[in-house]
């Protein structure tokens, strides 16, 4: 069977595999090879990788030890792995409850099963679930370093913006201000607190604010997150000109919230903003909105235009890097 492996030198090679791990992104079915001085490292998901490791395609050695769910199915299913939880899609009850019995007989090491009952919805972007295995919908999730518990009936979570959330991360520096207008559980102001700023994160969700502030002391920086539950509309204005980085990953609606954005901004301030558009123009709405709601207050400058991921036919997943300087 061909797979996705990330290739790196072999002295390279303990290195990337415990950062892949920690991304939860090493396909632990098959073996990690070694082949002329390169260290072959199977993955997941590809799209998931880091820009700067490079991903090839070949035959995978299966693990005699590990029975994977598709070995007792006859079939592989399609499932999300989320901490010591599988997700699934699955409209047929028997289906579900077949995959969901071969789960656990698997050597996977997992003990909840999910399965999608509902599209996300409503201002908080939750889903509900159809519990096939376990005891509730909590899980603990791990990431780069980071642990984060939350509930997926109560909070929105992605698993697949990992990559794109350490990239973020490694453009943080020790004594920042971040402030994140739609912080969820922290995935973002937790690694940022790591590498030692002072975050502010805010969310409508107050199920999402606590789990935030319990990560925050989960990961040893209480001490630099503070967490607030209401709309950043109406908290703004206490902190005008506070940050040095500002996080707006709400991509269906982020625009709505760029005078905020603006008031929160400090003198030399970088906006990392969430959007999806149609592939015709992925990056020229948000652009043209930030200018708008920014300028002549700030100089604009747009460094990185950034392709996060596919969202839908023809639509794309969005990422601007834009630095905000007042004139």
């Amino acid at each position: 069977m061909e797979v996705p492996f990330v290739r790196v030198p072999r002295e390279r090679g303990e290195t990337t595999r415990r950062t892949l791990a920690e991304a939860d992104l090493i396909a632990d079915g098959y073996e990690i090879e070694v082949e002329s001085g390169d260290l072959y490292i199977p993955v997941v998901d590809p799209n998931a990788v880091a820009d700067d490791l490079e991903v090839v395609i070949r035959s995978a050695v299966e693990r005699e030890t590990q029975t994977t769910p598709a070995d007792i199915l006859g079939f592989d299913p399609s499932y999300e792995r989320l901490g010591r939880a599988v997700l699934v899609d699955e409209d047929d009850e028997e289906r579900a409850a077949e995959i969901a019995a071969a789960v656990l007989e698997s050597d996977l090491p997992v003990e909840t099963v999910l399965n999608k009952a509902s599209k996300i919805k409503g201002e908080t972007r939750v889903r509900d679930w159809e519990l096939l295995a376990g005891e509730n919908t909590e899980v603990v999730h791990r990431e780069y370093g980071c642990e984060f518990g939350l509930d997926l009936a109560a909070v929105y979570f992605s698993p697949r913006l990992a990559t794109e959330r350490h990239r973020v991360a490694g453009q943080v520096r020790e004594d920042e201000r971040a402030f994140d207008m739609f912080a969820g559980v922290g995935p973002f102001v937790i690694p940022f607190a790591k590498r030692g700023a002072t975050c502010v994160g805010v969310d409508v969700n107050g199920d999402a604010i606590e789990y935030l502030r319990e990560n925050a002391s989960r990961n040893g920086v209480a001490d630099r997150v503070t967490a607030v539950h209401d709309d950043v509309r109406a908290i703004a204005p206490e902190y005008e000109g506070w940050a040095d980085r500002v996080v707006m990953n709400l991509p269906h609606s982020a625009d709505e919230f760029l005078e905020s954005a603006v008031t929160i901004a400090g003198d030399d301030c970088v906006v990392h903003y969430y959007d999806i558009q149609h592939e015709d123009d992925p990056f020229g709405p948000g652009e043209r909105a930030i200018r708008e709601a920014a300028e002549p207050e700030y100089a604009v400058t747009v460094e990185t235009r950034r392709t996060v991921r596919s969202y839908a036919p023809h639509e794309l997943n969005v990422c601007l890097d834009v630095r905000l300087e007042r004139t």
